[in-house]
């Protein structure tokens, strides 16, 4: 017989309370996102702080200025994160009803949507303060796996994006008539629990990795390793998961269940792949460039 782990019962709203007929609540969700930002924030202020890490012991940016970018990423995550969502996943959904796009509340955010909006709000700030950028995307990467780690965990109490079909021993019995509709199976449907895996892989691994090379290997007096490991590390961490993880339902078709945006003859990528194979071959060569003026500068 087998074994199926149950579905936690755990409420996806922490508390509710109702102010003049109106019910506001705070959803695990929204604590992650909140306690990650956090958390990163206090990571990249910790190493801005230890001048020994840096090149010359003179840190890029000050805690002040750590501070002001933060309010810059943070718009950067809620606009490209949500506006990824829309044009990466349900493009067509959203253009027959435009104003749903402003219905953040209601779920859907995109990852490498909101790591464009991020790049976008670090470039523009680091530029107006002509601070050096890599380095600059360096602390931005060791600051993001907590919010990472935190937000697959808060997916998984959520009940969404949960894995395929399986017969391991941990498979999860997710709630709802979605995740329970195996046509294969008969009785009890358990799943992949994908959150989890990502949350172990691109959140607390990653955060390992980043901070041993950064306060233990130097990574720091090499502008833009730290930021090459991290997108190399994702991409190939979520590249993987992709395999066990339930594509989105637009995708699946009768002749395509697995939901491959592109394949040959059943064979392909699915959007999750397409959008961190760019992040590996960039990270490949910000190692690379990053090494390679380590040593022409010794």
């Amino acid at each position: 017989m087998q074994a199926i782990i149950p579905f936690p019962n755990i409420s996806p709203e922490i508390f509710t309370i109702s102010i003049f007929g109106i019910e506001l609540a705070l959803r695990w969700y929204a604590l992650a996102y909140i306690t990650g930002i956090l958390i990163g924030w206090q990571l990249v202020l910790l190493a801005v702080k230890t001048p020994q890490i840096w090149k010359n012991n003179r840190p890029v940016m000050t805690p002040r200025q750590i501070e002001d970018m933060l309010t810059w990423i943070i718009i950067g995550i809620l606009i490209g994160g949500r506006l990824g969502y829309v044009l990466f996943y349900q493009p067509n959904d959203y253009l027959e009803n435009p104003s749903a796009i402003l219905a953040i509340w209601q779920g859907g955010m995109a990852f490498h949507g909101g790591l464009i909006g991020v790049v976008l709000a670090a470039f523009i700030y680091t530029g107006r303060h002509k601070i050096d950028r890599l380095s600059a995307a360096d602390l931005i990467a060791l600051g993001v796996p907590p919010g990472l780690l935190l937000g697959r965990v808060a997916n998984f109490v959520n009940a969404e994006l949960w894995g395929r079909p399986t017969d391991l021993p941990w498979g999860v019995a997710f709630p709802g008539s979605a995740a329970q509709f195996c046509p294969d199976l008969i009785g009890v449907c358990a799943r992949h629990p994908s959150q989890l895996y990502e949350a172990i892989l691109e959140g607390f691994l990653l955060l390992c990795l980043l901070s041993w090379v950064v306060w233990r290997r130097g990574a720091l007096k090499r502008p833009g390793l730290a930021c090459g490991i991290f997108l190399t590390s994702y991409g190939f961490a979520r590249f993987m998961v992709e395999f066990v993880r339930q594509p989105d339902a637009q995708f699946i078709s009768v002749g395509n269940p697995l939901g491959l945006v592109w394949h040959i003859n059943g064979y392909g990528l699915t959007m999750g792949q397409i959008l961190s194979l760019p992040m590996v071959v960039l990270g490949f060569w910000l190692i690379r460039s990053a090494n390679r003026r380590f040593n022409l500068s010794q």
